[in-house]
Formats: structure tokens, C-alpha cells, sequence
């Protein structure tokens, strides 16, 4: 349980203990620390601890904290886990390492552009709307095999695998279970799914990845 006692350091320990327990031996699973709003000095902590995968939500916020501190962090791995609009690509993909978050054909024309002009392209999660939700992002599960195709075979662009946010009121499981499927049948490895409240039942149905904030930072600001 995260308490306002409790440090960073203290907070990523459990995190990770309980990761190596949900996955009973399976390797590979690995944590992106989510710090959108978190200020620099707060995720300096996390990177002292040892930490070296991190989560962000916006290009422009990430632009203001992040160059200085994967510059003075060498090895540092930064996730765009936010959606994002075909007018920052340049940016994005100037920043970070990896992009979670491509979930339509015109961001993935503009990732390939960018790519054709000579800016390498960094590794890349389909996301998939797993509940359908109308108010999220992410391609819905019946057209996911054929944006693979595009994005992956016909764009030639890096996809590592698949991502989803389950709705909050629906059983976490019975999404990670259905995208699993969808990666298995498309011969993708790669799994981001899980949070705060979920991710040792993610890594359970096989998660790589898993995206977990409060229960590190605490709270996020507004």
C-alpha cells in the first residue's frame, strides 16, 4: 500500500516483487514506471532506485522534463503511453523509445513518413479497444488483424506487439485474455497491459509489459 511514509525507492521494491511472483518464473516481463505529471526530481528517485523504463502521456510535458534527464541517465527507456496526434510524430519520435499508443492508419502513415525521411522509427505497440469503447482510443478487435497487416507488413513499420486499457468497470481479465489471442494469431510477442490496480493478473494471461503509476508514485497531481 502506498502511504505519503512510504519513498519511491520502498514503493518500486514491492512493484517489483510482486512482478517476479505473478510471473512464477517466467522472464521477460518488464515495468514501465508511469511518471506523467510527476516532476523531475520525483522521478529522479525512481531512476535512483534503479529504475530505467518510464511511461509519459503527453509529448509536450515530456519535452520539458525528459532530454535533461536521459541525458545525465544514459540507458534510460522512455514509453509514449498516451495518444498522439499526427502533428507531434516528429517530436515523438525524436524523444522516445518506444510508442504504445498507434491506433490508426493516418498515425501510421505519418510514422512511415517520418521513417522514409531518415528519422528511425522506435519501436511501436498497436493499441487495441479491447471493450469498444467509444470514448477511447484504440482499434477495435475486429479490425485489429488487418491494421497489423498495414502497419507492420505493408508499412514495414517496427510493431513489437499489443496494448490495451480494459474498461474500469468490466473484468480486467476477460480483455487481457482477448488480447493475447489477437497477438498469438499475428505472431507478436509483445504484451502492455496491466496498471496499478491490475497488472499481476496481466502478467497471469502473459503480459511483457506492465504500466503501473499510483502505486509507485502515489496520487498523480492534476
Amino acid at each position: 500500500m502506498v502511504t505519503e511514509a512510504s519513498s519511491i525507492a520502498e514503493n518500486l521494491s514491492l512493484v517489483k516483487e510482486k512482478i517476479t511472483s505473478a510471473a512464477d518464473g517466467r522472464k521477460g516481463v518488464e515495468l514501465v514506471c508511469v511518471s506523467k505529471t510527476h516532476p523531475a526530481e520525483r522521478i529522479a528517485e525512481a531512476i535512483a532506485a534503479s529504475q530505467k523504463i518510464f511511461g509519459e502521456n503527453r509529448v509536450q510535458e515530456s519535452e520539458a522534463k525528459w532530454p535533461d534527464l536521459k541525458a545525465a541517465h544514459p540507458g534510460i527507456r522512455l514509453h509514449l503511453i498516451g495518444s498522439l496526434q499526427t502533428n507531434k510524430v516528429k517530436n515523438a519520435i525524436a524523444l522516445f523509445d518506444v510508442i504504445e499508443t498507434v491506433d490508426r492508419p493516418k498515425l501510421a502513415r505519418a510514422l512511415a513518413r517520418e521513417r522514409d525521411a531518415g528519422h528511425p522509427c522506435p519501436d511501436l505497440y498497436i493499441q487495441v479497444n479491447t471493450g469498444e469503447e467509444e470514448q477511447k482510443a484504440g482499434i477495435v478487435p475486429l479490425d485489429a488483424d488487418d491494421f497489423i497487416v498495414l502497419v507492420r507488413d505493408e508499412l514495414g513499420l517496427p510493431v513489437k506487439g499489443l496494448m490495451c486499457i480494459p474498461p474500469v468497470d468490466e473484468e480486467a481479465a476477460l480483455h487481457f485474455g482477448l488480447l493475447k489471442q489477437i497477438a498469438e494469431r499475428n505472431g507478436l510477442e509483445g504484451l502492455s497491459m496491466g496498471m496499478s490496480a491490475d497488472y499481476e493478473t496481466a502478467i497471469r494471461f502473459g503480459a511483457t509489459l506492465v504500466r503501473v503509476g499510483s502505486a509507485i508514485f502515489g496520487a498523480r497531481s492534476l
